[in-house]
């Protein structure tokens, strides 16, 4: 797995956002299994993933790589689980492009969130985009009022909220190393399978879209957007990201019919032009 820390950033984060924009086609696609069920199949085929990847990348060192990460590592495992749960209920009650268009103002809620914790400024270009981004999402949610996929908007919120905490954690943490948070996470979504999943039974479909879910789309997804923001500048790696939030809709139109309300194409453009402009801000202060 070594071969992948040589791979050029960018692609590998083309690559993980492409991996990860499948998740709402692929949750649609299960037969039989409720959501704590699919939680569980996502969360237990990503464990094994990850632990594979953590064995044949750090050998010997697996286990003293995991405790390094110490408390931090746990707290941000258990936060990033909450996404998990999010991503899993929000994808079963609203569309996939409401979905994907509000996880991709993780960049204005890591803006707002520096703000009131790391007291970092926020500049003209950085409010600005953060005002259209919220006004796309409202567009998208006040919409859902009506429309009857509110709740499934609402959960949604909760992914790029918790991934700002996330990065909050990392920031006031700077030896935390983002692989053993995410295989904590893992654990946890386990955990919370486990004990709220009704039954045990599932179809051989269920299992084989349970692996789908849990390994190509999660696990390396996450692995090349982990590997590929390390050598990557982070005014572009919101872009790159849009290659998750563009696909996924295209995904579902395609092989399931779904069509996203106007409301929500109207809002994800806005969402969209607000990530573009939030890009300039780091170029704009490199030139100065």
């Amino acid at each position: 797995m070594q071969f992948l820390y040589k791979i050029p950033g960018y692609i590998l984060l083309l690559f993980g956002g492409f991996c990860l924009s499948w998740g709402g086609f692929v949750i649609r696609s299960f037969e039989e299994a409720s959501v704590w069920q699919i939680l569980l199949l996502r969360s237990s085929f990503f464990m094994i993933a990850l632990i594979i990847f953590l064995i044949i990348t750090y050998k010997k060192n697996t286990i003293r790589i995991l405790k390094d990460a110490g408390f931090a590592g746990l707290l941000g495992g258990f936060v990033m689980s909450l996404s998990f749960i999010a991503f899993v209920v929000a994808m079963t009650n609203t569309s996939v492009a409401n979905v994907v268009f509000i996880i991709s103002t993780q960049t204005m809620f890591l803006a707002i969130f520096g703000y009131f914790y790391l007291k970092e400024k926020v500049s003209l270009v950085n409010f600005i985009s953060i005002l259209l981004a919220m006004s796309g999402i409202t567009i998208m949610v006040g919409d859902s009022l009506t429309s009857g996929s509110f709740f499934g908007n609402l959960v949604a919120l909760a992914i790029p909220i918790n991934f700002s905490i996330l990065v909050m954690i990392i920031r006031k943490n700077k030896n935390l190393d983002m692989v053993p948070a995410i295989f904590y996470s893992g654990i946890f979504s386990v955990i919370y399978g486990l004990i709220l999943s009704e039954s045990f039974v599932f179809t051989s479909h269920d299992i084989l879209m349970g692996f789908f879910l849990g390994v190509p789309q999660l696990a390396f997804g996450f692995i090349c957007i982990t590997i590929g923001s390390r050598s990557t500048p982070s005014a572009t790696i919101g872009l790159l990201m849009l290659s998750e939030t563009i696909c996924a809709p295209i995904w579902v139109l395609l092989f399931l019919n779904e069509i996203p309300p106007v409301s929500t194409l109207i809002g994800g453009f806005i969402i969209i032009i607000a990530i573009i402009i939030k890009s300039f801000d780091k170029k704009i202060k490199s030139l100065k």
